[in-house]
Parts: structure tokens; sequence; C-alpha cells
């Protein structure tokens, strides 16, 4: 079964969607944000601990990091 990282649109759409939360000043954790609202379905609170993938965020992060 492939990985959500293997899917080059979803990662596309995911660093395009990290570009909204909060510009350039922090990608990482816009990056790990939109990954967390993917997989668990809002974004998280202040105290959200639920992982998420981190195939899946390194390949967003590396692609939001390919749009700047």
């Amino acid at each position: 079964m492939p990985s959500p990282s293997d899917d080059q649109t979803l990662v596309a759409d995911l660093a395009q969607a990290s570009l909204t939360l909060g510009g350039a000043a922090e990608p990482e954790r816009d990056c790990w944000r939109v990954v967390h609202r993917h997989v668990h379905g809002m974004l998280p609170s202040e105290y959200d601990i639920r992982e998420v993938p981190e195939e899946l965020y390194l390949a967003v992060l590396a692609a939001r990091r390919a749009l700047s």
C-alpha cells in the first residue's frame, strides 16, 4: 500500500495550504499544522499532542521549501 507521502498531488496541495497559515516565518510549524488538519480533520489546539505521519510531514515540508 502506498504511503500518503507518495501522493505528490496531496503533498503539493498541503504545501500550498501551509502558505496560508502564517507565511514564511515558520514553515515547519505551518506544515505540521496542515498535515495535522489532513490527518485529524482539524487544526491542532494549543495543547493537541496527536501525532502526524512523519514521512508525510517531511514530504510536505520539502515541497513547501521548494515553493519558497
